[in-house]
């Protein structure tokens, strides 16, 4: 048994690789195990993606590994230094464990990322593919409306809008969407452009593929790739922008275990207890960077100047 598991195993790393895929899903296998064998090679890709999965199990799992509830005040335990054995982390003014607020607050932070890159994403997209598709009279109205929105600062813009707003995790998710959309939109336009005047397009074309057809089947699917990595690379940015928001009490309202809110609580104690605002200052800081290393692997998986 011992023997043949590897022989079965180069089995199939030769039937993954093979350059005479004998169908589409061989194919499609093949090249998946191509870009995995591409973006595990670079370990610090590899440690982003560790870090960014230990998030998703605390969001997903915090109930049960949390040590204590976050919202539970203990004034007698209140600011305790980290090192102890029932509060690793230390203790808020309000005598709350910080680690259980920052398992907790991982599923805050997490939700409010994924739900501006569901709508920005999207939005973007169409937008960019429309404009560069049609052209003429669509695509400077489209890009018109895409310079103005660039032309305004993104943090200010997103401060503005999440204060006419009001706080809330909701109001925070519009806020933000509504400032990140346009550089999404960009790029799609660019890279249909490049793929509109594509061999395979006008074959298309040829066949009485109708405008639609080919945006939706052939487009769309192209430029999914480079807007995803460029949606992962500014996660970071979705991430400063939300602690920023709850820094500034316009994102997650208290008692919330929001990271931005748990820095802006702890700044009045950052001499006497610095580990109130420090801990949940680094664990944006990682996180953050845990996206830009991802998104560096991911960039360098899609770019089509690297055989696959």
């Amino acid at each position: 048994m011992s023997a043949g598991s590897p022989s079965r195993a180069s089995g199939w790393r030769a039937w993954l690789l093979t350059d005479t895929p004998a169908s589409r899903r061989q194919a499609a296998l093949g090249l998946a195990y191509r870009r995995w064998r591409r973006f595990a090679g670079n370990p610090l890709s590899l440690f982003g993606l560790a870090i960014l999965l230990l998030l998703v199990a605390f969001a997903a799992f915090g109930p049960l590994v949390a040590p204590h509830d976050p919202l539970r005040q203990v004034l007698s335990d209140r600011l305790l230094p980290p090192g102890s054995a029932s509060h690793w982390l230390g203790t808020d003014q309000l005598g709350r464990d910080i680690l259980s607020r920052l398992i907790y607050g991982a599923r805050i932070t997490l939700s409010i990322a994924m739900l501006v890159v569901i709508v920005v994403v999207p939005l973007g997209l169409a937008i960019g593919t429309v404009a560069g598709f049609f052209g003429g009279w669509v695509d400077i109205v489209l890009m018109r409306i895409t310079d103005v929105a660039l032309a305004f600062p993104k943090i200010v813009l997103a401060l503005a809008f999440a204060a006419a707003l009001g706080p809330g995790v909701i109001n925070a998710v519009v806020a933000i969407s509504i400032t990140a959309w346009p550089a999404y939109a960009r790029l799609a336009r660019a890279e249909t452009l490049r793929l509109v005047e594509a061999d395979f397009i006008h074959v298309a074309r040829l066949q009485g593929a109708s405008r639609m057809r080919i945006v939706l089947r052939y487009i769309v699917p192209l430029c999914a790739s480079s807007v995803i990595v460029r949606a992962t690379l500014d996660m970071a940015g979705v991430i400063l922008t939300v602690a920023g928001l709850g820094f500034l009490g316009l994102g997650a309202q208290p008692p919330s275990p929001e990271w931005g809110y748990m820095v802006a609580s702890g700044r009045n104690v950052l001499l006497n207890a610095w580990w109130v605002a420090t801990i949940p200052g680094c664990a944006i800081l990682a996180v953050s960077l845990a996206f830009n290393l991802l998104g560096d692997g991911l960039r360098d998986v899609f770019d089509p100047r690297h055989g696959d």
